[in-house]
């Protein structure tokens, strides 16, 4: 999931890019002035709550906020990703999003920061104004809403500037040389994203050999749960020695100590390009573990690589099998 906050100056062409980024990416954008009209217009809980409080002259508190985004994500889960725009607008709300974010088991990519210096931005404002007819598009207003931006944004910009996903623009530049550079950030946090691939097949498929010839071509962790189970054995760890009692009395290994030990591996190759599985999932509660095992480490299966082999050539390969074996 591709997750990125749009942050610039006003003038500096937010909406222009906002809108290239929506169409190019397939992101659903998320502006929480835009929420606030869509819940008051439909008279819904929040929207009645937040109305009151705009009325009586108040701002309305991060609660509803963060309680509106969250809303608006789980209502889209086929999404792509998200545009934030408008948030988070404070130090307190960069660290409510990174909540809500590993709250539903994703994370933001980036935030694309478009630089333009304040004359640059009062220059552009009021020639809009001269077409326009905005009343807010008079200097004095201009530069009250540029000085608030500053003020505001610092802190945040600087709190994912600590973070290492702050990625900054010249927005002086063309349109286009502008869009060119934001494809060209989008197209190295892409690259980050790990390839984790699973392998399927009959016994005598071959999934074990090409499994390992791809991680070791790719740069992938080959992870298969039976090695590693065995591996525990092994070592004769007390997850092994439960391991072999259960072994011993013909049960089945629960999905507790398998997540355990994934888990385990996925924290332990941290700088991984990516896993191949062997052997996990094998059912569909299974699978519903795996996705949420990586997803709590901001990734996500990327394929399903199933090999097929007649049968006749399984019985073949699995006969000459058991007699090297």
């Amino acid at each position: 999931m591709l997750n990125i906050a749009l942050f610039g100056p006003p003038g500096a062409g937010k909406g222009t890019q906002s809108e290239f980024l929506i169409q190019r990416y397939d992101l659903f954008y998320i502006s929480t002035g835009d929420m606030l009209r869509k819940e008051i217009a439909a008279g819904t809980a929040l929207g009645r709550e937040a109305q009151g409080i705009i009325a009586s002259g108040g701002l309305v508190p991060d609660e509803i906020i963060v309680q509106l985004i969250e809303k608006t994500i789980i209502e889209h889960p086929d999404s792509n990703g998200f545009l934030f725009d408008g948030f988070p607008r404070t130090y307190v709300q960069a660290y409510i999003l990174e909540g809500l974010m590993l709250k539903l088991n994703t994370s933001l990519s980036c935030l694309i920061s478009l630089n333009v210096p304040e004359e640059e931005s009062v220059a552009r404002l009021l020639k809009r104004g001269a077409t326009s007819g905005r009343s807010d598009d008079h200097e004095t207003v201009i530069r009250n809403r540029l000085h608030e931006y500053s003020e505001k944004t610092v802190p945040v910009l600087r709190f994912y500037e600590e973070r290492g996903i702050r990625r900054t623009i010249d927005g002086t530049a063309s349109v286009e040389t502008v869009q060119q550079r934001i494809a060209e950030v989008i197209a190295a946090e892409l690259q980050k994203k790990l390839l984790n691939i699973v392998l399927f097949g009959y016994p005598g498929s071959g999934r074990g050999s090409q499994g390992k010839a791809l991680a070791e071509k790719f740069g992938l962790e080959y992870i298969a749960t039976g090695a590693m189970l065995g591996n525990e054995i092994e070592q004769r760890t007390p997850v092994g020695q439960k391991v072999q009692e259960l072994y011993e009395n013909g049960s089945l290994v629960p999905d507790e100590i398998v997540v355990q030990l994934l888990e385990r591996r996925l924290a332990e190759t941290k700088h991984a390009k990516g896993f191949i599985f062997k052997g996990y999932p094998r059912t569909l509660v299974q699978s519903y573990i795996l996705d949420g095992l990586l997803r709590k480490h901001g990734s996500s299966i990327s394929m399903i690589i199933e090999i097929e082999v007649p049968p006749l050539e399984l019985i073949h390969r699995l006969d000459l099998r058991s007699k090297t074996n």
